[in-house]
């Protein structure tokens, strides 16, 4: 293992004050500092947003802390997910009175502890909402759909329900909301080589020099198939053809693109991608708006890709161009 830390056990916790001290609109908070929260609290009247996840994967989960976007981020070890306290602590720090949506993906511990946590805090009188976001399509099928993983689609769940609640939208509408962005997106990845956990020093999973596995989750989860790797073109056709044919796409109709790097891949290859994929929609007639293309969700130092398509209406494509800032991503 090649890693620039001190000790594995205080990856996390180092990382939290580095990014704080970097980013001073941000602060920890909790008993154990493992909630990221603006500095400024919240934000009074406004439904507030939290999320929550392993470390590992930035700008998600916690990068996304920010104006139009997130209000709190509750922060687990290395691919493994938040305590049940500091999902609470960042719910707190995300209410300013008008209720907290738990925005986050679809995974068992988070499931397990933002549940309790909401059990918890409407005894207490808060009022909580539940959007899952589960658009990872080689994670299930479609029939079974509330099983799949939430993936690099969160990021543009995070932006259209975050827009909604710096518009003054209620509790509900906010959660309906995220709840249309989730339904109206799905995403794919492919990985090309392992990354390593830095508490157990070894990669988490092995792949041929030559290879690719298509389909793998961000934690190394199994994908759909393992083969020699295929050309750029080739690996967007195939990427596509899993993930357009739940969107039901018309000539005319417009989509929010994101090509993700998982962490070693560099911005050329994605742009090699991005190519593809805008060629191939183009010949449908779907128009894209305002892509993205770059480092939005990884998986530590693994090398691959992901590509995430949200089909559009007007409010979607409104909500996305909202303004919005956080550490790794502006819009204006």
């Amino acid at each position: 293992m090649k890693k620039i830390l001190n000790d594995p056990n205080a990856y996390v916790d180092e990382m939290l004050d580095g990014l704080c001290l970097a980013h001073p609109e941000l602060q920890r908070r909790g008993e154990d500092g493992r909630v990221v929260a603006r500095s400024s609290g919240a934000v009074p009247g406004k439904v507030g947003i939290v999320t929550g996840g392993g470390s590992g994967h930035l700008p998600v989960f916690l990068g996304y802390v920010g104006d139009g976007l997130l209000d709190s981020c509750a922060v687990g070890n290395v691919f493994a997910g938040p305590r049940m306290d500091d999902c609470i602590e960042a719910m707190r720090a995300a209410d300013g009175g008008a209720g907290v949506l738990q925005l986050y993906g679809n995974y068992g511990g988070d499931r397990m502890n933002f549940d309790m946590a909401a059990e918890m805090l409407e005894l207490d009188g808060m009022s909580v909402a539940s959007v899952r976001v589960a658009d990872d399509v080689a994670s299930a099928p479609a029939a079974q759909r509330e099983k799949r993983r939430g993936v690099a689609g969160l990021v543009l769940v995070y932006k259209v329900a975050g827009a909604k609640a710096a518009d003054g939208a209620n509790l509900e509408a906010v959660a309906a909301l995220a709840r249309k962005a989730n339904d109206a997106c799905r995403s794919i990845g492919v990985a090309l080589s392992p990354c390593v956990v830095p508490e157990s020093g070894k990669a988490s999973f092995a792949i041929g020099e030559g290879e690719v596995e298509f389909g793998m989750g961000i934690h190394g989860e199994p994908g759909i198939w393992r083969g020699p790797l295929k050309s750029a073109d080739a690996l967007a056709d195939e990427m596509l053809a899993h993930v357009l044919p739940e969107l039901a796409l018309a000539r005319g109709d417009r989509v929010a693109v994101l090509v993700n790097s998982l962490g070693a891949t560099p911005a050329e290859e994605l742009y090699i991608l991005f190519r593809r994929v805008t060629a191939a929609l183009a010949e449908q007639s779907v128009s894209i708006v305002r892509p993205l293309v770059g480092r939005y969700a990884t998986s530590m130092e693994m090398a691959g890709a992901s590509l995430s398509v949200m089909k559009l209406d007007a409010e979607l494509e409104a909500l996305l161009a909202a303004p919005a800032d956080c550490p790794f991503w502006s819009v204006r």
